[in-house]
């Protein structure tokens, strides 16, 4: 039995309460991909600034440490910006037409070739229920735990009718029906 996932009130239509990682970097807008880079360069921007304004006097060794290790935190730090970024709009917490329409794009397109929705999962379905509840809203945090969602599972908390209806109606537009 599967716990359904706490209603959010949100402006916007909710797509999906825990996508997997793969649809949350692929459904990543340009603008995300921006942001995280000017995220990432701006560790060592202000690294390289301060140390113009206000030298160390360390020596070049050190230095090229320092602006490695801030270039790694940059990333990692405009990698999980865009996560989150792209994240919410799965949630319905801003603007997502442009995910609401790749989703059902690529949800018809799933029922149409007979594929299960959400992926296939090796796990059993208590295992799925448990990773689902884990995972559930845990890029809220995930500038303190980074916890993705890397399980196929059916625990999305969206009704998946849809996808159906809309496959049928394309296939009766074609002439076909839904085997």
């Amino acid at each position: 039995m599967s716990v359904p996932p706490k209603p959010v009130q949100s402006e916007f239509p909710v797509i999906d309460t825990d996508p997997h990682f793969n649809r949350v970097v692929r459904y990543a807008r340009p603008s995300d991909w921006t942001m995280a880079g000017a995220t990432a360069a701006a560790g060592p921007a202000i690294a390289y600034m301060w140390e113009k304004y206000s030298p160390s006097n360390a020596s070049r060794h050190s230095l090229a440490s320092t602006m490695r290790l801030t270039g790694a935190i940059g990333l990692t730090a405009g990698f999980l910006r865009l996560y989150v970024q792209s994240s919410m709009r799965f949630w319905g917490w801003s603007e997502n037409q442009r995910e609401q329409d790749m989703d059902m794009r690529e949800m018809v397109n799933k029922v149409k070739r007979g594929e299960p929705l959400y992926g296939k999962s090796i796990l059993t379905e208590y295992m799925q229920g448990v990773s689902a509840r884990n995972s559930r809203y845990s890029q809220v945090f995930l500038h303190v735990v980074p916890w993705f969602n890397i399980v196929n599972h059916n625990e999305h908390g969206v009704d998946t009718a849809k996808y159906y209806k809309q496959a049928e109606a394309e296939l009766a537009a074609e002439g076909k029906t839904l085997n």
